[in-house]
């Protein structure tokens, strides 16, 4: 049911998070500073509403609860966006479902690995494997379908009917109907055990006490700042170079095809490549990967570099979870992974999808890939020197740990 969860819900995200700049630049008529800040929303949002989901669901325990609330509140937000026209109500909408939608990633990776600790180091590859396949169904597979649509049913003359897809906004339902059907599936979810760990009032400070898990919250920060805001204007990129939707679900469908392998392949990683090294090779690839897309004129060079998605994916969003893990006791996971998410995808995103779309607007759409670029590549030749390493025993000594803390009191 865990690896069906995350199918199911990231065929959501799969369905609204490549083509939600598109929509609004070319559906709604927004600028590209106000596409900017309407994607700058998201992890505006976040910022609060990840750490307090967190914190509410180590302290009672109840997880799995958590992640089907927050699911099902995004499904409901994506629904209220798709009537929303105007770059205020556009803007206030967006909040509103970034407050669940921002925790549905984190809740989810702290279920899981309380669900696979017992399963070794990098059973959570192999789930999440699952996620980026119905990612790539819905990248697939959603413009086959709205071209379908379109034929049948022509659009109403509006500012919408003059864009290279006028029922884009079919998405918003969509990703509403698949984050409705993954709370269902969330609900068959185990509740005993790991994942319903309670915290004390207080615990939290352990996070803080030193140690490896404060840097790691810096080079996430970091990371987002310099390599979110390209991804976020890519659709806009693609479409300077004369590229529409199937060039863009194109690009989409070959990273995911070897995002999926990677995820699954990380549980035969050389023993040498532990958390910190995976983190490394992540920045390190995508950096790569904005670079030549900065210095490339033609659509098949971007194409090709596209690969490099799946070694990010697989390097940074796996190792960061990998070493939260392996540095934070059970009890406090969900806090613990929704801050790195607050970090990263809030603080850092806010700022670069705005950043992003400020230089679109001054200096053209392959102004977010140099910057993010060059400072992704420089993070990732400090990273020794930055983050410590990780032992690889460090996760089964917290597994015995968490043994202990579940045992029952007399």
């Amino acid at each position: 049911m865990l690896s069906l969860y995350w199918f199911v819900s990231l065929i959501a995200l799969g369905l609204f998070f490549p083509l939600f700049s598109l929509y609004l630049s070319e559906n709604l008529g927004l600028s590209g500073k106000e596409t900017g800040l309407v994607t700058a929303a998201i992890p505006l949002a976040g910022l609060l509403a990840q750490p307090l989901w967190g914190v509410l669901a180590d302290r009672s325990g109840s997880r799995v609860r958590m992640l089907s609330l927050v699911t099902a509140g995004a499904s409901i937000g994506y629904a209220h966006l798709a009537f929303e026209r105007t770059f205020g109500s556009v803007l206030l909408a967006t909040l509103l479902l970034a407050v669940f939608s921002t925790s549905v990633m984190p809740m989810s990776v702290s279920v899981s690995m309380a669900l696979l600790r017992e399963r070794g180091r990098h059973a959570f590859g192999i789930v999440r494997s699952a996620g980026t396949l119905g990612y790539l169904v819905a990248v697939a597979g959603f413009p086959a379908a709205l071209h379908a649509f379109g034929a049948l049913v022509p659009p109403a003359e509006s500012a919408a009917s003059h864009a290279s897809e006028p029922h884009l906004g079919l998405m918003l339902f969509a990703a509403c109907a698949a984050m409705g059907t993954a709370s269902l599936i969330s609900l068959a979810l185990p509740r005993g055990g790991a994942v319903s760990l309670r915290a004390a009032s207080g615990d939290w400070r352990l996070l803080f006490a030193g140690g490896p898990y404060p840097r790691l919250l810096a080079v996430t920060l970091v990371t987002y700042m310099f390599l979110q805001g390209p991804l976020v204007m890519f659709p806009l990129y693609v479409r300077s170079l004369g590229g529409g939707l199937d060039v863009v679900s194109h690009m989409w469908i070959w990273m995911l095809a070897f995002e999926i392998p990677l995820l699954a392949g990380v549980a035969a990683a050389p023993s040498w490549i532990g958390a910190r090294e995976l983190i490394g090779i992540g920045i390190a690839a995508d950096a790569t990967r904005w670079l030549v897309c900065a210095s490339a004129h033609s659509l098949d060079a971007i194409y090709y570099v596209q690969v490099l998605h799946g070694v990010a994916v697989a390097g940074f969003v796996v190792g960061s979870a990998l070493y939260v893990e392996a540095v934070v006791p059970g009890k406090l996971r969900s806090t613990a992974q929704g801050l790195v998410y607050m970090i990263g995808v809030g603080i850092g995103g806010v700022v670069s999808s705005a950043a992003a779309g400020a230089l679109v607007d001054a200096y053209g759409p392959r102004a977010p890939a140099l910057v993010g670029g060059l400072g992704g590549a420089m993070l990732a030749i400090a990273l020794p020197w930055v983050l410590p390493k990780v032992s690889r025993h460090s996760h089964d000594d917290l597994v015995a740990i968490e043994a202990i803390d579940e045992r029952p009191t007399a």
